[in-house]
């Protein structure tokens, strides 16, 4: 299995992106899905996480800002971003987790996008 994001996005501060990272492959189970960044200099931290059944949290620092949301049809994640500041510059990266067909756990990670706000 292997998660594909969507390209390089960038917008001016207090402006919106939305993000999409889907998961291919053959796997019996897909569970959690979460969405890290990680600024330059700075480690990764996570920005939001989504059960298999919708259930959401949030980095503190989104304050309402991002909504995070899943297709479960399409083995797809979505992170809406709105009110962007420089500050949420960074490689956003998509992890996703759950089951194989052989019932070993797997644990795949995306291969980062890079979000550039700018004035």
């Amino acid at each position: 299995v292997q998660l594909q994001a969507s390209g390089e996005a960038w917008c001016r501060l207090g402006g919106s992106l939305r993000l999409s990272c889907e998961l291919f492959g053959s796997f019996l189970s897909l569970n959690g899905m979460d969405w890290y960044r990680q600024a330059p200099g700075k480690r990764r931290e996570l920005v939001a996480f989504i059960t298999s059944s919708g259930g959401t949290n949030y980095g503190d620092f989104v304050k309402g800002r991002f909504t995070i949301s899943r297709d479960n049809a399409k083995n797809t994640m979505y992170l809406q971003m709105n009110s962007l500041k420089s500050e949420d510059t960074a490689v956003y990266y998509c992890n996703a987790y759950g089951m194989l067909l052989s019932h070993r756990p797997y644990n795949v990670w995306g291969p980062g996008t890079q979000v550039t706000v700018s004035s």
